[in-house]
Formats: C-alpha cells, sequence, structure tokens
C-alpha cells in the first residue's frame, strides 16, 4: 500500500461533443487536507464524481485507496458530503446516521456508538431526535458532515462543507477537518470560501478547462512576498537592479515615485534596501506582505474569467 489516497494521471471525460474533463493529473497523500480550485465550469464536479466512481473516465489511470475504481472494499473507506444534498427529511439526525451506517454494515451497538460521538462532535446532540425538515441549513450541513464520517473513512471528499455556515460552524468544520488529519484521514476539499481553503489546506491544485494548470504546497510555493516602495527620484537602472531580485518586473506606478515587486521570501527582501542604499536612492517607505489565496488564484486564473 502506497501513501497516496488519490492518484490520476492524464484522467479525461469527453460527454458527447463536450470535453469536461481534458487531463486531470494530481495527487493526494493519506493524512494530507487537499484543495480543488478552479471557476464555475472548471471541470470540479465532473472529476469528483470520476473520483468517486459515479463516472466513468473516457481516459486516463485512477487509483482511490489504492485500488481500481470501483473496488468495493476500498469505497467502503471513503465518506463524502456532496454540495448539493437532499437527504430525507422525515428521518431524525439519529435515523439519518442509522441509515447511512446499516448501508456500510456497521454492527447495531458500534454504530450506536458512532453516532452518539459524530452527534456530539456536530453540536447536535439535543436535536438529534427532531426531524430534519426541522432543521435549519447549517445543521444540515452539519449533520452532513456527520454521515460523511460514519464509516471512520480513510478518505473523505468534502463538496462546500461550509455552504451556509454561520463563523461558529465554520470554525467546527475547520476543527473537524484537522481532527482527520491528525488520525491520518486523507481530506479532499471543493470549495469557493479560499479564505476557509487557506486557513486548512496543506496543498491546493488549480484547475482550468478540465485541465491541472499548477500545484502547490501553501506555505511553500505560497512564500513570496509583494513589496510596495515608495521611492526618492530613481531611473531604470534601479528598476532595472530591483527586477533581477524579484520573480517579476517590477512595476511603476503613475506618481513616477511608487513601485511594487514580488520577491521570492524574506532573504530577497532584506536585499532591497541595501541595494537603493548603494544606488543613491532615497527610500521613504517600505511595505511587505504575502499574498492571499484569492490573489493567487486571480493571478493564475488569468484575465477574462467571468464570474460564477
Amino acid at each position: 500500500m502506497n501513501g497516496l489516497a488519490v492518484e490520476t494521471h492524464g484522467l479525461r471525460k469527453r460527454f458527447g461533443a463536450t470535453l469536461a474533463v481534458a487531463d486531470l493529473s494530481l495527487s493526494v497523500r493519506r493524512g494530507e487536507v487537499f484543495g480543488f480550485l478552479g471557476p464555475n465550469g472548471a471541470g470540479k464536479t465532473t472529476s469528483l464524481k470520476m473520483l468517486l466512481g459515479l463516472v466513468s473516465p473516457s481516459a486516463g489511470r485512477v487509483s482511490v485507496l489504492g485500488a481500481r475504481l470501483g473496488d468495493r472494499e476500498a469505497r467502503a473507506r471513503v465518506g463524502f458530503l456532496p454540495e448539493h444534498f437532499r437527504f430525507q427529511d422525515w428521518l431524525t439526525g439519529r435515523e439519518l446516521l442509522r441509515f447511512h451506517g446499516r448501508l456500510f454494515g456497521i454492527p447495531a451497538a458500534e454504530l450506536e456508538r458512532r453516532a452518539d460521538r459524530l452527534l456530539t462532535r456536530v453540536d447536535l446532540a439535543d436535536a438529534a431526535h427532531r426531524k430534519l425538515r426541522e432543521y435549519s441549513k447549517g445543521m444540515v450541513q452539519r449533520i452532513g458532515l456527520a454521515q460523511a464520517l460514519i464509516n471512520d473513512p480513510d478518505l473523505v471528499f468534502l463538496d462546500e462543507p461550509t455552504s451556509g455556515l454561520d463563523p461558529l460552524g465554520r470554525r467546527l468544520v475547520r476543527d473537524v477537518i484537522k481532527e482527520l488529519k491528525a488520525r491520518g484521514t486523507a481530506v479532499f476539499l471543493n470549495s469557493h470560501l479560499l479564505g476557509e481553503v487557506e486557513a486548512t489546506c496543506d496543498r491546493v491544485v488549480f484547475i482550468q478547462r478540465g485541465r491541472t494548470i499548477r500545484e502547490m504546497a501553501l506555505g511553500t510555493d505560497a512564500a513570496v512576498i509583494e513589496v510596495e516602495l515608495r521611492l526618492g527620484p530613481h531611473d531604470g537602472a534601479t528598476l532595472a537592479a530591483l527586477a533581477r531580485i524579484a520573480v517579476a518586473a517590477p512595476a511603476p506606478a503613475a506618481d513616477g515615485r511608487t513601485v511594487r515587486l514580488t520577491v521570492a521570501g524574506e532573504d530577497a527582501l532584506s536585499a532591497i534596501a541595501p541595494l537603493l542604499v548603494e544606488r543613491g536612492v532615497t527610500l521613504y517607505e517600505m511595505r511587505a506582505g504575502r499574498p492571499s489565496l484569492e490573489a493567487l488564484f486571480l493571478e493564475i486564473m488569468g484575465e477574462g474569467q467571468r464570474p460564477g
């Protein structure tokens, strides 16, 4: 058994004349929280359905928990919270967990123990006897998370798990994800809330038009620093010198005094002031900060994307 929970190579799906997924290649390690990012229409939903065995790929290779798609033993170790779910609203919260637990063949006594634990964990123990039709949207989202974990999975797919949750509910989900990671469960997270992804994920992959376009580790690849300088009179040679320590050409502002650039880390940041002093350029102000995941998303996806 290798250390990968999910592995795909050149995964492809065509629906008639429509190419929904062109070339999906990624790997998710066991015990890792992995973010799946892209604009609407990028092929995320179709990709997720293929990984879950709900849609057959047209081409490519994929393994889930070291097994081929459709392997029943592997599927029994996978949990799933879909974005658009419709649970049987005549059931109570506890009955929903019992129903899903029986589908996994969990013995009755063990199932009750797991239901008790999960109802408490998602803060629904006092609502366990109430029917789902009486639940708020956030409560339904939390019972959905509980059902995704009833089989103590080794891999969990969470599709927009914090949708409809207030800040306390989102913190609860983040804490549950951290607990899953700590016990070695892989979490495959699809979310448009990039702040949640940034706070939760170890790595992310960006897809566009059904293709993997970039994969990066948060806190590592994302360690670039954006810098804004307010300078005295300077020339093109100064900008050229700054370009040599930047990851992209410096961008002078219209006022002629402000220059913006991006550097690869703190070592490059510390070189800016000595460089300016050496060239006799006055540095009035320097501001530095790491770009948010949202800024990286917009940069990677490029111009011309339409809002979803």
